[in-house]
Formats: C-alpha cells, sequence, structure tokens
C-alpha cells in the first residue's frame, strides 16, 4: 500500500459539487492499493497514519501524532499513485490493485485509523473527485508498506 500523507490546515473533498468529506487541522492521506496487498497492508498502513510523529510540540519539533494534535484524517483513495511512469508519456496502471481488491482494503485502513480514535473523512471510492488543501508547512510524506 502507497500513502501520500500531507500534514494540512484543512482539506474537502468534493464529488459533483457536493462535499463528500472534510476535516480542520489533520493529515489528508492520498492511499493505494497495490496487487497482492492484503488485510496486514492495510493494518500497517493505518497504524502508520495515526503514530507517524508529524506534528509540532511546544519546542517547534515534529513529536506529535494526529491524535495528540487533536487532528482528524481525510483518507483518499487514488489508484494514480501507483502508477508506472518509466515509459513512454502515458502512465500505467499496472501498479494499483482493481477496484474490487483494492476497496475492502482500504475500508479496513480507515477502520484502523478510526478504531485508534482518530476521526476520520473519506472522499467517494471510485469516483472522480476534487480535493482541496491548505497544506500545513508544506509538509508532505510518501510511505510504502514493506513488499512481502
Amino acid at each position: 500500500m502507497i500513502l501520500l500523507l500531507q500534514r494540512v490546515s484543512r482539506a474537502v473533498v468534493r464529488v459533483a459539487g457536493g462535499t463528500v468529506g472534510e476535516i480542520g487541522p489533520g493529515l489528508l492521506v492520498l492511499a493505494c492499493v497495490e496487487p497482492g496487498d492484503g488485510p496486514q497492508a492495510a493494518d500497517e498502513a493505518a497504524r502508520k497514519t495515526v503514530e507517524l510523529r508529524v506534528f509540532e510540540d511546544e519546542a517547534g519539533k515534529m513529536n506529535r501524532d494526529v491524535a495528540q494534535a487533536r487532528g482528524a484524517v481525510l483518507a483518499v483513495s487514488q489508484f494514480t499513485l501507483g502508477a508506472d511512469l518509466s515509459r513512454g508519456r502515458r502512465p500505467g496502471f499496472e501498479g494499483a490493485a482493481r477496484g474490487e481488491e483494492a476497496r475492502p482494503l482500504f475500508d479496513r485502513y480507515v477502520a484502523g485509523v478510526r478504531a485508534a480514535g482518530v476521526p476520520v473523512a473519506t472522499g467517494a471510492f471510485g469516483e472522480r473527485m476534487e480535493v482541496e488543501l491548505v497544506n500545513d508547512g508544506p509538509a508532505t510524506f510518501h510511505w510504502r508498506t514493506a513488499r512481502r
């Protein structure tokens, strides 16, 4: 599973002009399930999301996780993170799991973050979405589960 985590002061996802997910301070997480990922990848990604210390403490150091910062997570499924740009001018998407494989694992990831007590909003899986964010820092982190 690939995660692109962005520390935000606010973020919103719209589908067909209507808001489907919105948070104030926290993390916007763009997530891509890769072929062959299983439940352990979703669980590991959820754990990384809630434990990642990228919020500043009183001394200005990145020393707090999203819960300690009283933040929320906006999770958006984004298969394009699995794109292969190495050949030609058109991306190849073999690096992203098909929807029927990806959706249950994305849902498991979201459930894992919620189970840790972090408020979670989501985009709309498989829909064309508009994502608006204010990146705080900017602070953006790329992470991938261990390949088994």
